[in-house]
């Protein structure tokens, strides 16, 4: 017997079952919508710029709120540390 011929049965359960089944299809889109949005690399380096940008106008201008600009004053002094020792550690490997 094919589907077409297969007499169908609808009751209220299968109707409610078969619009939950449709609701939960529609969240899962979405969820996979979002995820891939924000795992999406231009996204992450648009996102990553913004914060840079943000950092560096916190530390640098006087209308940023004092907390803001001592951690981004720190978040950078640390950056830089760490930019250091990487530097470091690549001249130092080059040079043996």
């Amino acid at each position: 017997m094919s589907d077409e011929q297969t007499p169908k049965m609808t009751t209220p359960r299968i109707t409610q079952l078969e619009a939950e089944v449709a609701l939960t299809r529609g969240q899962l889109a979405s969820t996979v919508d979002a995820l891939s949005e924000r795992l999406d690399p231009r996204v992450q380096k648009d996102r990553l710029i913004a914060d840079g940008k943000r950092l560096v106008f916190d530390a640098t201008d006087e209308a940023a709120l004092p907390e803001d600009r001592a951690r981004a004053r720190t978040v950078l002094a640390v950056a830089g540390t760490v930019a250091a020792l990487v530097l470091v550690g690549i001249v130092r490997r080059i040079a043996r």
